[in-house]
C-alpha cells in the first residue's frame, strides 16, 4: 500500500487567500486552491446542491407569477418555500463548513511561520572552529577560506550550468540565505557565509549539502 504523501505546507497569504475565496466567494473554492482536494471539493458539492435547490424553487416562483400574469389562473402564494429553506440551510452548512477549514488554515501557517521563525533564528548562531572542521569533512568538495565555504561546480557546458544556477536559486529563496556565486561557461563557484552572524553557521552547511545533491543531478564534477 502506498503510503500517503504529507500535506504542503501553506504560507499566511495562501491561507489569507483561501480564507477570503471561501467566505465571501464560493465555500470550498478556497479550500480547492490550497490543495485540500477532498474537503474542498465535497464542500463545493454541498453548497451546489443547496444553491440548485434555491434555483429550483425560484423557478417555480416565476412560472406561478407568469400563470398568473398571461393566464386566468387565480392568484395563489407561492409554495415550496420549505425548498428555499433547504437550499439556503444547505448553503449555510458549507459556509460554515468552509468557514471551519479557514480557521485551520490560518492556524496552520501561523504555526508553519513561527516553526520558520524558530529555523531562521536557530541557523544564526555561529560554529564554533571544531564543529566547522567537523562539518566540513562531511563536504570534501568544498573548502574554507576564513569564514567561507566554497566550492566549484563544472558541468559539461553551458547550458548544464544555467540550469544547475536557476535550481540554485530556488533553493536559496527557500531557504532565505543566498550564496555568492560566479560564472564562467561551464564552471560555477558559490561560497557560504551568514553574513548577520559574522561567521559560517548550520545554514551554510545545510544549504551546501543541497547544492552537492543538485549539482549530481545536473552531472557537476
Amino acid at each position: 500500500m502506498k503510503p500517503s504523501s504529507p500535506r504542503k505546507k501553506i504560507s499566511r497569504a495562501q491561507a489569507r487567500n483561501a480564507a477570503l475565496l471561501n467566505q465571501l466567494g464560493t465555500p470550498g473554492l478556497g479550500t480547492l486552491l490550497v490543495g485540500r482536494r477532498v474537503e474542498g471539493a465535497l464542500q463545493l458539492l454541498v453548497f451546489l446542491a443547496g444553491f440548485f435547490l434555491f434555483c429550483l424553487w425560484a423557478f417555480r416562483v416565476l412560472v406561478q407569477y407568469y400563470q398568473m400574469m398571461f393566464h386566468d389562473a387565480p392568484k395563489t402564494t407561492p409554495g415550496g418555500l420549505g425548498l428555499a429553506f433547504s437550499g439556503v440551510g444547505i448553503c449555510a452548512l458549507a459556509w460554515v463548513w468552509s468557514l471551519q477549514t479557514s480557521f485551520a488554515l490560518l492556524r496552520e501557517a501561523s504555526k508553519v511561520g513561527l516553526e520558520s521563525l524558530e529555523s531562521f533564528a536557530a541557523g544564526q548562531i555561529k560554529m564554533e572552529p571544531a564543529k566547522i572542521l567537523l562539518e566540513l569533512s562531511t563536504l570534501p568538495k568544498w573548502s574554507r577560506n576564513g569564514e567561507i565555504i566554497s566550492r566549484t561546480f563544472v558541468f559539461k557546458d553551458f547550458p548544464a550550468a544555467m540550469k544547475f544556477v536557476n535550481v540554485v536559486a530556488e533553493l536559496a529563496e527557500q531557504a532565505q540565505h543566498h550564496p555568492d556565486a560566479d560564472i564562467r561557461w561551464n564552471k560555477v563557484t558559490l561560497a557560504l557565509t551568514t553574513h548577520d552572524a559574522g561567521g559560517l553557521t548550520d545554514k551554510d552547511f545545510e544549504l551546501a549539502r543541497q547544492l552537492d545533491t543538485q549539482g549530481k543531478t545536473f552531472g557537476a564534477v
